[in-house]
């Protein structure tokens, strides 16, 4: 009587499946898929039924360096990172053996593609963009095996070490470019202000005596021994006039 009890007590036991909260059960009959179990404790039959438990939470891939050439040829190494989760359990067991390792390649195959159609500029520049192409191609390629790719982030772009040097030539020489733009710009503002302060100058009687005086009381606080100072024809003109009267 034990021993028939102590048989019936180890096939419960051994019948008895746990699904966490975080996973799935793909439920099997005779081999054929039956349903997909939520989270508890479950009964199967032992020989009849098996279980494949399948993690949904959001994994991440590491998607290892790849090299690829850019549409105007330059070579380039390129990784990201790959955010996904299972959406449909049982097509995540049944359409494909390991979708771990099958998301991984397809992300390689798909990255490489997508950086050969586009320039090393718009690489650059565009990274959040092109991260979303490769986000549409890959989750559009996993959706026959109830995957959900949620994000896609390129987190380096190495570059050659003569094409790095090549940029950096390029960025100095833009710099000196917009420099030399604003300097100019700067004396041609300065030129119109000037002519304008001229011409009020000229318009103005006794205008240039007083700017004279200003010039000769900012000069006397400079400590140097030795002042060139220029002296305006209405002032000659003024003694002129004064030496004639006489």
């Amino acid at each position: 009587m034990y021993y028939i009890i102590g048989i019936i007590v180890f096939i419960l036991l051994i019948s008895i499946r746990q699904i966490n909260q975080y996973e799935r059960g793909v439920k099997f009959t005779l081999g054929r898929y039956t349903t997909t179990v939520m989270p508890g404790w479950r009964i199967i039959l032992p020989i009849i039924q098996s279980m494949k438990n399948v993690d949904v939470r959001v994994k991440a891939v590491d998607v290892p360096d790849q090299e690829a050439i850019t549409k105007d040829n330059i070579s380039v190494s390129v990784n990201a990172v790959i955010y996904y989760k299972v959406s449909d359990a049982a097509k995540a067991v049944i359409e494909v053996e390991n979708f771990y390792y099958a998301i991984s390649q397809l992300a390689q195959t798909t990255m490489r593609n997508t950086v050969g159609e586009v320039d090393l500029d718009e690489l650059l520049s565009k990274r959040d963009e092109i991260s979303n192409r490769i986000k549409i191609v890959v989750d559009k390629a996993t959706d026959p095996w109830g995957i959900q790719v949620d994000n896609v982030d390129l987190k380096d772009i190495s570059l050659p070490e003569d094409m790095k040097r090549t940029i950096a030539k390029q960025a100095e020489a833009e710099r000196e470019k917009r420099a030399v733009i604003i300097k100019a710009e700067g004396e041609k503002i300065a030129a119109v202000n000037m002519s304008a302060a001229a011409d009020i100058l000229a318009k103005s009687p006794g205008a240039l005596h007083l700017r004279t005086l200003q010039s000769i009381n900012d000069l006397s606080s400079d400590q140097s021994n030795t002042v060139i100072f220029a002296m305006p024809l209405e002032v000659l003109r003024a003694f002129e006039g004064l030496s004639k009267k006489e």
